[in-house]
């Protein structure tokens, strides 16, 4: 019992009490103990300084050097752009030339019906009578992914579709039209109807909803062929029963822009006497 008592009330043996009593007497509890740890410490610090210092010396340095090769890309991108930018002036510039010597070819070798030709290959700008059709997906129509007549069971999400703006620009041909323009752009008898994505491309020019197709002809007369026509009927079937928005009206005058580029062909009659072959002759646009 003397032993456990004893071992009890002296669990810290007095050896170890002593040299913490020495330690703290002494001030230096929590530092280095000797003259060569003090030195190890000291030299790690300097070290670690230097280290900073010179790191930062490089970045003084440098940032000059990083600065002028930053100021020398953007000059570079800005003189390209520029260079780029003249380019397409010019290009545009050559196109309208182009375009104003199609339009003259046509109404000078054209003879009586110069005017006529300029008028259907849509070499000139054309106002008149005629009807504005409007149309647009139908309401709330979620973009991307699938769409309506992609597939033989008619499914539909709501959007309209290339294959239709053909329809309806083909119906309209076929009531009548003089001359069509979707959207601004006029078309030819060269224009191509496709689609990329979710867009629909005329001439590789995307359109935007809703798309406004204006047409010549007599307003009233052409509007009502239209909609009587199996293209129209195909079109109310997609207001119908899709959702797609339309609407039709007879205008008293409607302004279409000319062609923005023409393809002029020719065509002569095949080499070896008549019979082995007919051609149609003069030019214009097919």
């Amino acid at each position: 019992m003397s032993l456990l008592t004893n071992v009890m009330d002296h669990s810290l043996d007095d050896g170890y009490a002593e040299a913490a009593a020495r330690r703290k007497a002494d001030g230096s509890a929590g530092m280095p103990r000797t003259l060569r740890a003090k030195l190890g410490l000291a030299a790690g610090l300097v070290l670690a300084a230097l280290v900073v210092t010179v790191g930062a010396a490089q970045a003084r340095i440098a940032a000059p050097v990083v600065a002028k090769e930053r100021e020398e890309l953007i000059d570079r991108v800005e003189a390209e752009t520029s260079a780029a930018d003249k380019l397409e002036q010019n290009v545009d510039k050559l196109r309208v030339d182009v375009g104003e010597r199609q339009r003259k070819a046509l109404q000078e070798h054209g003879g009586d019906q110069g005017g006529l030709v300029a008028l259907l290959s849509g070499a000139t700008a054309v106002q008149g009578p005629g009807v504005k059709l409007v149309v647009d997906d139908a309401k709330d129509t979620a973009q991307g992914g699938g769409g309506p007549r992609e597939s033989t069971s008619f499914s539909d999400t709501g959007r309209l579709r290339d294959r239709d703006m053909q329809r309806i620009v083909n119906g309209l041909w076929s009531s009548g039209a003089e001359a069509v323009a979707i959207n601004g752009q006029r078309l030819t008898s060269l224009s191509a109807i496709r689609a990329a994505g979710e867009a629909i491309l005329v001439d590789n020019r995307p359109l935007v909803p809703p798309y406004t197709v204006l047409a010549v002809g007599d307003g009233q007369r052409l509007s009502t062929a239209f909609q009587d026509s199996a293209d129209g009927q195909y079109l109310h079937v997609l207001q119908e029963n899709y959702g797609i928005r339309t609407s039709i009206s007879a205008q008293e005058e409607v302004r279409l822009p000319a062609a923005p580029s023409l393809i002029v062909r020719t065509a002569e009659p095949l080499a070896g006497g008549a019979g082995k072959g007919v051609a149609n002759t003069g030019k214009g646009t097919s």
